[in-house]
């Protein structure tokens, strides 16, 4: 039967194909979804967000690390429904601006559970978390504990601070979501930080906890962590150490990423060794919490042949900019078609493409899909991660709603845009 149908691991947990043949996410019907709030739109499976939330403090505590904090990276996904769910959860949130904190805060998270980093926070934003009462901020560079010195004088309460070190390890993935090598515009270098260190600890009003470091996205190998790792042990003892994120995602069938437990007991590992025990351990997952717990839905508009077969969507670019920055590959099905695990899910090749005027606008290149026809609803998993969060108006294309999907229940938690939106700033 299509219910007992098995779906790639790429979908999120509880994907299944129905009894119609249609693709479910979260209990729901996707085709019913597409009808019901229209396309593009992100689907996420909220019970998939929850468990890798879970497996995350799981890990932790299998591998005997008893202080620690999972913070999540809210780049990936800088929704309040998003946020609200990971605090319920119990997990810290990352903020690098002052419109991340704005929403974490409205998400629920408590001031304390926040770290504020970036390469480049103004006066403002370092106010705004000063007054906030963030948990932790990630001081960047020289320029930032200038500005945090003159900012804290005269406060009884100090701020702690973590500082950024950049360790000389590139992480093996794409130059631009590489953040670890030595030329970076993140952190102070090693050698730099013996003295920005000593600033730190001469300034009263502020508390050096530790050091922060990260090397990169989507990362497939623990090496690099080590590495980057032994680096910064040779800076001082603290009592914290904060280890960034960069967990890497399945974005196609045939990618085998670190287990959320086999990356964490390695890290933990790694720390225990370089660090010595009883180290307070934080990291950042953002990508590896959201990325695989959602899904773009498309409606196909157009289906044409100039040479190659090129299918046409409602979307492209300005839902899903990743194939355009970094030449990142998808999979994509028609949704109801039988999905078949791992084998491209057709055996038409197209180029599926967005309704933007660009030529770049082409979400996956060379992708099978089964006989795709005007009006199909086509589904590309793995958007859960940098889909909303990158979405733009180029050609004035409204943004998509972000549905949450539940126990065969639906709701909207960022509505879709109106055209009415694209002139609401007008003066």
């Amino acid at each position: 039967m299509a219910s007992t149908q098995t779906l790639s691991r790429i979908y999120p947990l509880g994907s299944r194909v129905n009894e119609l043949g249609h693709l479910e996410l979260g209990g729901c019907d996707a085709i019913e979804l597409a009808e019901r709030f229209g396309t593009p739109a992100y689907i996420v499976a909220e019970d998939d967000l929850r468990a890798r939330a879970r497996a995350f403090v799981a890990a932790f505590e299998a591998a005997g690390q008893t202080d620690f904090e999972v913070v999540f990276a809210s780049k990936a996904f800088p929704a309040t429904a998003v946020m609200r769910l990971f605090a319920q959860e119990g997990l810290g949130c990352d903020v690098a601006s002052a419109g991340e904190l704005h929403l974490a805060l409205r998400g629920g998270f408590s001031p304390r559970k926040l770290v504020l980093h970036g390469n480049a926070r103004d006066d403002g934003e370092f106010q705004q978390a000063l007054d906030a009462g963030v948990g932790l901020i990630a001081v960047d560079g020289f320029d930032d504990i200038d500005r945090l010195e003159r900012l804290v004088a005269g406060r009884r309460e100090r701020q702690a601070v973590l500082l950024r070190v950049t360790p000389g390890v590139r992480g093996e993935t794409h130059e631009k979501i590489s953040t670890g090598q030595a030329d970076s515009k993140f952190g102070v270098s090693v050698a730099q930080a013996p003295a920005a260190i000593a600033r730190l600890q001469s300034i009263d009003a502020l508390e050096l906890r530790g050091l922060h470091m990260h090397i990169g996205s989507n990362l497939f190998s623990i090496e690099p962590f080590r590495a980057a790792i032994a680096a910064i042990s040779k800076l001082g003892d603290f009592p914290v150490y904060d280890i960034g994120g960069g967990l890497g995602v399945a974005y196609t069938a045939e990618q085998e990423p670190f287990a959320i437990e086999d990356f964490v007991a390695e890290v933990v590992s790694a720390a225990e060794e370089l660090l010595g025990s009883g180290k307070r351990l934080m990291i950042e997952p953002g990508r590896a919490l959201v990325a695989n717990g959602g899904v773009t839905l498309y409606r196909v508009i157009s289906v044409k042949d100039n040479v190659s077969r090129w299918v046409a969507v409602d979307g492209g670019m300005s839902d899903n900019l990743r194939p355009m920055l970094y030449g990142a590959r998808y999979e994509a099905h028609v949704a109801d078609r039988l999905i078949r695990s791992g084998s491209g899910g057709g055996s038409t090749r197209v180029h599926l493409v967005g309704k933007h005027c660009e030529s770049g606008d082409v979400i996956i290149k060379d992708v099978l899909l089964d006989a795709p026809q005007v009006g199909d609803i086509v589904v590309v998993p793995v958007t859960g991660a940098y889909g909303h969060a990158m979405a733009n108006n180029y050609n004035g294309v409204p943004r998509p709603p972000v549905i949450f999907a539940k126990d065969g229940e639906a709701h909207v938690v960022v509505r879709r845009e109106t055209l009415d939106d694209l002139h609401a700033r007008d003066v």
